[in-house]
């Protein structure tokens, strides 16, 4: 029973870390945010923080994942609301480019993610939306849809350019401007897989 307190206690704690961290490295990013202000925020410790992820830099990877996992729903959801599977991966595409513009995301996930935590393609978030990309894939392959080509290196490039392509509007000094011309070139390119109609 004690065990469970505690661990119910270190989840918690964890939580309230977390969001705090997001809100700090929202507002300040990632380098400005003050670990003392942040601890202080959740009411607790430096000591805390430190047990449960390691150092300030832990506690970044534990946000990006968070807001990372929330932008991939976000996207699931574009492409849910379309009427073909392919629209969906288009659609999906477009949604993750377009998160871009909003302030949290581009400070945490586009601008801080990278420079921090390092490759993207290594974080476990990017893993689970290649994953998702890759059964998308696979079923637009056996159906016709698309060309007969490598799975993987399909999953990859796709997924990469949109992330790439909301790097750039991340870091564009006009992103309303860079906005839609990342998505167009990213639906001209998804759609060099797409099998030649009869």
């Amino acid at each position: 029973m004690a065990k469970m307190r505690r661990a119910e206690t270190m989840e918690a704690n964890r939580s309230r870390l977390i969001a705090a961290a997001r809100k700090a490295f929202a507002k300040h990013g990632f380098a400005a945010a003050s670990m003392d202000e942040l601890t202080a925020e959740a009411g607790l410790t430096r000591g805390a923080l430190y047990h449960g992820f390691g150092d300030k830099t832990g506690l970044l990877s534990a946000v990006v994942t968070q807001v990372d996992g929330e932008m991939a729903a976000r996207a699931r959801q574009a492409a849910a609301a379309s009427t073909t599977a392919w629209e969906g991966l288009l659609a999906e595409g477009a949604a993750y480019i377009g998160m871009a513009l909003d302030p949290e995301i581009r400070r945490i996930v586009l601008l801080d993610g990278p420079a921090f935590l390092g490759d993207p393609s290594q974080w476990p978030s990017q893993n689970a939306c290649l994953n998702v990309t890759k059964q998308t894939v696979a079923e637009l392959i056996e159906d016709g849809v698309m060309r007969p080509v490598d799975i993987e290196a399909a999953s990859r490039l796709l997924s990469g350019a949109a992330f790439n392509a909301a790097l750039w509007v991340a870091a564009s000094d006009e992103p309303n401007l860079a906005l839609p011309k990342a998505i167009s070139a990213f639906r001209m390119m998804a759609e060099g897989f797409l099998a030649e109609s009869g």
